[in-house]
């Protein structure tokens, strides 16, 4: 997979006045969605998002050379493939809609409208450079994935896996990769890494709480939600290729998916949560793979 992007930053001084380009105006989310007929392969046509989410279109004849948000659909350990209270169905179709237009905003990248659910098997996987996968904790690959996920990876790929929390899901997480890469290790990313730079200078590995969390912190103090083991402590780790490319992302005991669909349902959680830490990981780790 070898693809040339350029891609035009803002200058320094429009990367500080982000906030005022976000305050512009934000997008409600919170649907909850949790079953996707089979006929649906684009978060646009789920028809319950709320009105504002936001609608874009591209140039006439420049449709397919755009950024395409790709949502992985698997099966949960305990669900079928299509819904079941969470699993792959969690925050779309606001989450993957805010962050395509969020990084059109500050980037010269064009993004797709529309979006994308996709199978690890379904043949135009090689086609994205960026998938997703949301709340891993309960990921289940049949064979036949685990093999087209390795191969996707190896190819130039790149996966990020977001909110799952606590050691029962990370330990899933870890025993699903072992499959996907034996002789591979999840790492520690540390902060000067420069994927932490590509856009935002990001110092710290911040934590996204869901929306209702997050809104009670400003009382609570509490941005960390209840599961087992350690669930204060945001980790991202990462799965590397033997030239030290990011091939798999993970961001344990966070939701950036949250900060990215739940954007405008309190000015606080937006300021503290989707605007200070989601957006920017999100932005930095898709620019940073198109520009490795």
């Amino acid at each position: 997979m070898t693809r040339s992007v350029r891609i035009v930053l803002l200058s320094a001084a429009g990367l500080a006045a982000l906030s005022a380009v976000f305050a512009q105006g934000f997008y409600r989310g919170g649907n909850n969605v949790r079953w996707i007929a089979e006929s649906v392969s684009t978060p646009r046509e789920v028809g319950n998002h709320v009105v504002d989410t936001p609608v874009w279109t591209n140039r006439t004849g420049f449709e397919r050379d755009v950024f395409t948000f790709v949502r992985v659909e698997y099966d949960s350990a305990n669900t079928g493939s299509r819904g079941g209270g969470g699993g792959w169905t969690t925050d779309t179709p606001d989450s993957d809609l805010n962050v395509a237009y969020r990084l059109q905003e500050i980037t010269s990248l064009r993004t797709d409208p529309d979006g994308r659910y996709i199978r690890l098997t379904d043949p135009h996987l090689a086609d994205f450079p960026f998938i997703y996968i949301v709340e891993p904790g309960r990921l289940y690959l049949h064979p036949e994935e685990i093999t087209a996920l390795r191969a996707y990876l190896n190819n130039g790929g790149f996966l990020m896996l977001d909110d799952f929390w606590g050691d029962a899901a990370w330990n899933n997480v870890a025993h699903v990769f072992k499959q996907v890469f034996p002789e591979r290790n999840f790492t520690e990313l540390p902060l000067d890494h420069p994927m932490y730079r590509s856009v935002f200078a990001i110092t710290e590995k911040g934590q996204v709480p869901n929306v209702n969390v997050g809104s009670n912190s400003r009382y609570t103090g509490v941005t960390w939600e209840n599961h087992d083991g350690d669930t204060r402590t945001v980790h991202h780790r990462a799965i590397l290729d033997d030239k030290g490319r990011i091939m798999v992302f993970a961001a344990h005991n966070t939701d950036n998916g949250d900060g990215w669909e739940r954007e405008g349902e309190d000015p606080y959680y937006f300021e503290n949560f989707s605007l200070k830490y989601a957006y920017p990981l999100g932005i930095n780790l898709i620019v940073h793979q198109l520009t490795h």
